[in-house]
Parts: C-alpha cells; structure tokens; sequence
C-alpha cells in the first residue's frame, strides 16, 4: 500500500543503507565483491549499470515502505553507475524510475533466512528476473542443490538447467569454478560468456599477456638458434 499524500515517501538519505544484521561468514563479503570487482571491469565503459552488495532495497509493495529487503547481492540495468553523481546509500526504487534489480544474489548462511520461501516470494512480486542462492554448505540441510538459478516465468521463478548459466537479457553468465583468493583455494562465484568461457579479472589478463609475450619470445629465440644465431649475442 502506498503511502497517502500527506505521508510521502522518504528518500534514500532518510532511510537506513542496511538492516544492520551482521554476515555469519566472511564469503558473504568476499564473492559478491569479486563478482562487482569484475563486473566494474569487464563494463568499465558502461554507465548504466548498478550492481549492490548487502545493500538495502526499498519497495512499496509491502505495507511499510521504510523495510527494505536486503540482498546479499543484486544487478539493475538501465540506471546510473552514480545516482545524481554520488554513491548511493540504499537502492530506493520510487527514485530509480521504478527499475528493479535483474539479477539477485542470496548466499544460505548458518541460519536460515527464508531464501526458498519469503525471499523468494518476495523477489518475485518485484519482479526479479533472475535469482540465484549460492548454498555451497548447507544444501543438503535445506535439500535443495549448492548452486540454484532461478528465473521469472509468468509472475513464478522456475528452476533453471545448466551451469554456467547465460543470462542473455544480462548479457552475462553466471557459475562457479575452483580459483585462489589470497593464496587460499576455494570455490568462487563469477561471470561467464555465452560460450561459457570464464570472464578473466585484469590481473589474470595482464598476467596471460605476459606468459603469452614470454612464449614468443621463447619462440623466436629457438628460431634464431636452429638458423645457428645466438640470441643473446645478437649484433647490434
């Protein structure tokens, strides 16, 4: 129910940025701040894009417009990079033209926190396109896969096939692979392409540059020896 006339909408400086409810482990933090680290360099060009890390959405289709639902992650198109400008302090959508997230992230912590039921529903009467729950240690508590898409098919998200998942109206694919965070290995959410190749960050793809500049010199180097050259005594 939308507020009356004489009770207008609060904006985004009035309401809080978060629900104040700590993250029960650190990868609530950590993977949907990578996904946004490659996101913000993979569309560093684009400036129509948000995407929101443990960051306060506010409806209005709830009786209360001040209680937000609260992501671990979210991905909306079609907005500013920077609202007005500035960082925003919450994703209020009466100041975004209305423009839902596409794309939501939940990850299942130690308590359950209804992402298969009020969240989901939740999601869905927004209308989220996308929606995905990363449950890589309680899966089989919850008795649903580690690693779940849904979509938004007639006003009902509906199980997806395949992984990793192409997101077309995203332009982006979604997954897991096996990676190393700070000398850590450990299982990673990312990006991937329609053809299902993982998006590299900048430093991997400055890193392959160098291994494949090392590789042609390597190269020429054993050309210049079977012509009977030595490579490193080249004349000036």
């Amino acid at each position: 129910m939308l507020p009356s006339v004489n009770h207008p909408l609060p904006t985004a400086a009035e309401l809080p940025c978060s629900d104040d409810i700590p993250v029960d482990n650190e990868d609530q933090n950590l993977l949907p701040n990578l996904l946004l680290l490659l996101l913000t360099h993979l569309w560093a060009e684009r400036m129509d894009w948000y995407f929101g890390v443990d960051m306060a959405i506010y409806h209005t289709t709830g009786a209360n417009p001040r209680v937000p639902i609260v992501p671990d992650a979210f991905l909306s198109l079609g907005v500013e990079r920077k609202k007005g400008g500035k960082s925003r302090p919450s994703y209020v959508l009466w100041e975004e033209n209305d423009i839902a997230p596409m794309f939501v992230l939940e990850m299942v912590s130690h308590t359950p926190g209804d992402e298969y039921t009020k969240k989901m529903a939740k999601y869905a009467q927004l209308g989220v396109l996308y929606y995905v729950i990363y449950n890589p240690e309680f899966w089989q508590r919850d008795r649903h896969l580690p690693f779940e898409v849904y979509k938004l098919e007639e006003s009902a998200y509906r199980l997806q096939i395949g992984e990793p998942y192409w997101m077309p109206e995203i332009g982006l694919g979604i997954g897991r692979y096996q990676g190393v965070i700070g000398g850590i290995p450990q299982e990673i959410l990312t990006w991937f392409n329609e053809s299902g190749d993982r998006h590299l960050s900048a430093a991997e793809q400055a890193q392959q540059q160098v291994g494949q500049e090392r590789q042609a010199k390597e190269r020429l180097e054993a050309y210049l020896r079977s012509q009977g050259i030595d490579p490193d005594h080249l004349p000036n």
